[in-house]
């Protein structure tokens, strides 16, 4: 099943759900998933790269990568983007703002098993438990990110950044960074429930959005059905298409009881292409 609407999903949303996580890797499901998202007609998997599990990671080695390679292959399901959950739990930054060079030193090593696996881009989620607080984070992270430009640059892999801030600040990171491998990630669902206006957003962040989730929140609440929280999707998606926005759209939405995961996988997919067809 094709489509030529680029519609991927994240990790882990094609297996059952493991505990009580909302998102993690599928550790013994992880090869099932490539046959599992051709069949629901999704064009990626946006690969997920956390703690917990990061040792038997396929992303840690090369006969792992090779592997990852032959799935795509054999399924036309690309592995493009990795959300690097790691980094919530291991912060880059210490409480001060100052980037931790060991911490350091593994993004740099994780953004050369990305190109290896000809990944665009990694996205950093700067949310929850590595929530920037302070003026000195904020500050640690231009400095974190400006000096691992060289190794992006030599390697071709963007950085995306997922954060809660207000949008003029992010607008103000990325404007002061001017890079064009460092971009924004716009998670929809994310924005609702933080209560932020996509009418305000997106003229703000249109320049530099280089990835987006797809997920329904209600305000300063949690992930819900598409369609039944607070995202404004007609206007996201409108705002989307006026950019251009012409990578994958990641469905990252809620699990539902009584429907497997592909055809939940079907109804989201269709439910996006409803809006952009």
């Amino acid at each position: 099943m094709k489509t030529t609407i680029k519609t991927g999903i994240m990790q882990g949303r094609l297996s059952p759900q493991i505990g009580d996580t909302i998102q993690s890797f599928p550790v013994g499901t992880w090869q099932d998933e490539f046959l599992l998202a051709q069949k629901a007609g999704l064009n990626c998997i946006e690969w997920i790269y956390e703690t917990g599990t990061d040792q038997i990671n396929p992303l840690r080695n090369l006969e792992g990568i090779r592997e990852i390679r032959k799935l795509e292959k054999e399924s036309s399901v690309m592995v493009r983007s990795i959300c690097a959950d790691y980094y919530m739990n291991i912060h880059l930054l210490d409480p001060s703002g100052l980037p931790v060079p060991s911490v350091k030193s593994h993004l740099e090593w994780l953004i050369g098993q990305a190109s290896r696996l000809e990944c665009q881009y990694i996205i950093l989620p700067f949310v929850d438990s590595s929530s920037l607080k302070t003026h000195e984070q904020i500050m640690g992270l231009e400095t974190l990110l400006r000096s691992i430009v060289p190794m992006m640059e030599k390697n071709s892999v963007e950085i995306h950044l997922e954060t809660d801030l207000p949008p003029s600040t992010i607008a103000g990171i990325l404007s002061s960074l001017d890079h064009k491998l460092i971009r924004a990630n716009y998670d929809i669902g994310n924005s609702a429930s933080l209560g932020y206006n996509p009418r305000e957003e997106l003229p703000l962040l249109k320049q530099w959005v280089g990835s987006v989730h797809v997920k329904d929140r209600m305000k300063s609440g949690g992930t819900v059905p598409l369609g039944s929280g607070a995202a404004d999707f007609a206007y996201c998606f409108n705002g989307f298409q006026s950019i251009p926005y012409n990578r994958p759209y990641i469905l990252q939405a809620a699990r539902e009881n009584n429907i497997s995961e592909v055809d939940l996988a079907i109804r989201n997919r269709t439910f996006v292409e409803s809006f952009l067809s």
